[in-house]
């Protein structure tokens, strides 16, 4: 295993400390996923998901219970995947996240991509993260526009 290819556990991120379980496999490096409960490989969008899943449920209350991951949707012929939708306390969905390397940039076309995936799901609320940087969107119901927000949507009991 070389070192340059995990070159992204070296950079920053903006989240707090974590613990994670992280271990070699088969010359892998591979991080427990408390939702799914099994060791997943450790790529660069696998640890900034499993930041923002520590993040939310930690540091946000949000119940582990209403995670969905990584399940898969067609979109245009085209079979997707989304990175964490979080549903709502009655089972709907309420905030879709995508994940990118930290090396990653987001940009417009980040949000274009979740925005996509979102026709198809209907989350009042959007999130995009590189890992240092978290950008939270809710819908505009009036103007059918999503607009960025300064924190992160709460779920409300």
């Amino acid at each position: 295993m070389t070192s340059r290819n995990y070159s992204f556990l070296e950079i920053p991120l903006d989240f707090p400390k974590f613990d994670f379980s992280i271990q070699e496999d088969e010359g892998k490096l591979t991080i427990f996923d408390a939702l799914r409960k099994r060791f997943l490989i450790l790529t660069p969008e696998e640890w900034v998901r499993q930041h923002m899943i520590a993040y939310l449920t930690k540091y946000q209350g949000f119940p582990k219970s209403l995670f969905a991951l990584e399940k898969g949707l067609r979109y245009n012929q085209l079979q997707k995947r989304f990175d964490i939708l979080v549903l709502d306390r009655n089972g709907r969905p309420f905030l879709l996240l995508e994940c990118k390397a930290p090396e990653v940039q987001l940009s417009h076309k980040t949000l274009e991509q979740i925005a996509t995936y979102n026709t198809k799901i209907g989350a009042p609320f959007l999130g995009i993260t590189n890992g240092r940087q978290h950008l939270f969107f809710g819908l505009d119901k009036e103007s059918a526009n999503f607009t960025q927000l300064s924190t992160v949507p709460q779920i409300h009991t």
